[in-house]
């Protein structure tokens, strides 16, 4: 249940409260509770700037300084404050001055003074104001009320899977259930804004650290909740999403409390899916949990070939492809969905045992040329890797790579260990920067003439002959919307402008660099 100031204020402590200023925000969510007596911006920022604090006060670092005051009161405001109460301190106080109110008006943020304040405590204010963040009215709560129905409704729902699906698409909260080594065992997502995988690698090292106390884990605005959950003797993490921000910690306490008894009324044990593992193993980068798994997914570590992450190939179309080229065993691959994204390992299939890696290599690429046909794929493949090790490394590769290699190469679908290894470099010359990035940035330097037309327009078409056009004259000129003999002119002038031929050996691969990593500049 959301908590905002408006809530606050119906509270016993704020009887006697008076709103001065920001009411248009008084819809603004209440998270925590801080004190602040600051005498510098900085040490009030530090201390009580945090998103969605609600902050006490009497100004008591600044009772003097009402410009200090004033300044305080915008950079909470622009730090995500929810409110800033005002309590007024015996005759050594005046009360609240017509310029803070103002500031608080102009910034935004709800200006609340407690009159006849001399003499209380902020304690009364924290203790109530927090109990009702962090439990609400749980016994009125609609999401506790509602998953409860659902739960337990025994007559609609086949199995604990199926009741606990249908309470997280009425009450927009997802639920990952994972072994001690953080492999999934049973999900039920309602929301794709990051995928489980990602929720996994950005949250495990804090949940090594977890108690049965929920844990908040923010990964990119998706705020999940952790605990520990024990499933015949054996511990589990409970991951818990909170879809829209609507929920307390304390709801998701008690959500997760409810979530376990119906474990227990269900008899519901969790599955395990050895292949299924297997790859969410290799994609997490553990290693050694796959070795541990592919006798039991049925995996020989010298057949893998290859392993790929794709959006959007599951579709009808998609689903035949793939399965015409499984037929007879030419290929075995063994894919795992998250909505319209797909990770897969491809395995040589019997037929395969007598071929060489070549012909191995150009069936996984026939493979995804076909699916390559849907007009919004894109497909992440490493291609000829050495079992397990190599299988691990290549989902790295494409993790840490894959958005920068889009960008990089926007009219490409299909994209090979080539191009990815070619951004990896980009990404660790763009990371350790100084003289590094300047040797490459510097060869473009001869394209840099402030206001010059001409240069930019020579820059553009170099970039799209090597980044885009594969160093193709006629491709560029498509590209480029320009006839062929307006890019070989450019051409010519591009290799004057260089004093260097474009297309030689010692040249093309420091200028391929120079232009990803300018790319790379336009994208932030």
């Amino acid at each position: 249940m959301k908590v905002t100031v408006n809530d606050c204020l119906q509270l016993d402590s704020f009887k006697n409260s008076i709103v001065v200023a920001g009411e248009r925000k008084m819809n603004n969510r209440v998270k925590a509770v801080s004190v602040m007596d600051a005498a510098t911006i900085e040490e009030a920022v530090k201390c009580s700037g945090e998103p969605g604090t609600m902050v006490l006060t009497a100004f008591a670092g600044m009772k003097n300084d009402v410009k200090l005051q004033c300044e305080a009161i915008v950079e909470l405001a622009r730090s995500g404050a929810a409110a800033l109460v005002y309590f007024q301190r015996g005759k050594g106080y005046k009360t609240i001055d017509k310029e803070v109110t103002a500031a608080a008006e102009g910034a935004g943020l709800p200006l609340i003074v407690m009159a006849d304040s001399d003499g209380r405590d902020y304690s009364p204010i924290i203790a109530e104001v927090m109990e009702h963040v962090l439990y609400g009215n749980n016994f009125e709560n609609s999401l506790i009320n509602n998953t409860i129905f659902h739960l337990l409704n025994f007559e609609k729902h086949a199995n604990f899977q199926q009741a606990l699906h249908e309470a997280a698409v009425n009450n927009e909260f997802q639920v990952v259930l994972l072994t001690e080594d953080f492999n999934p065992v049973f999900a039920v997502e309602t929301r794709y804004q990051t995928t489980i995988n990602e929720a996994i690698r950005r949250g495990r090292e804090a949940a090594l650290n977890l108690s049965n106390i929920y844990s908040l884990i923010d990964i990119d605005g998706v705020l999940s909740y952790w605990g520990l959950v024990e499933i015949e003797n054996k511990k589990h993490y409970l991951i818990i999403v909170d879809n829209d921000d609507n929920y307390s910690a304390g709801e998701i306490t008690k959500l997760a409390e409810i979530i376990q008894l119906a474990m227990g009324m269900w008899k519901y044990t969790p599955e395990r899916d050895a292949k299924t593992e297997f790859v969410k193993a290799l994609m997490r980068g553990n290693k050694s949990l796959a070795y541990s798994l592919r006798e039991e997914a049925g995996v020989k570590a010298a057949d893998i070939i290859s392993v790929f992450y794709a959006k959007n190939i599951e579709t009808r179309s998609g689903d035949e492809i793939i399965d015409k080229f499984m037929e007879g065993d030419k290929l075995n691959i063994i894919k795992i969905k998250e909505d319209e994204e797909s990770y897969a390992v491809l395995m040589k299939g019997k037929n395969f045992d007598y071929l060489d890696d070549n012909v191995e290599k150009a069936a996984c690429t026939q493979l995804f040329d076909t699916l390559k046909a849907g007009q919004n794929v894109r497909i992440f493949h490493v291609t000829g890797i050495d079992g397990i090790e190599g299988a691990g490394d290549g989902f790295r590769l494409i993790g840490e790579t894959w958005s920068f290699v889009e960008a990089i190469f926007p009219y490409k679908r299909v994209f090979s260990k080539y191009e990815l290894a070619l951004v990896s470099n980009c990404i660790n010359i763009q990371m350790q920067g100084g003289h590094l990035k300047k040797n490459y940035m510097d060869l473009l330097a001869p394209f840099r003439k402030e206001g010059d037309h001409k240069s930019r327009q020579l820059l553009e078409t170099l970039e799209t002959f090597v980044l885009d056009a594969g160093m193709n004259s006629g491709k560029t000129s498509e590209f480029m919307g320009i006839h062929t003999n307006t890019v070989q002119y450019r051409l010519k002038k591009i290799n004057e402008l260089l004093g260097a031929e474009i297309t030689g050996n010692r040249v093309i691969p420091g200028l391929t660099i120079a232009l990803a990593l300018r790319r790379m500049e336009d994208t932030k």
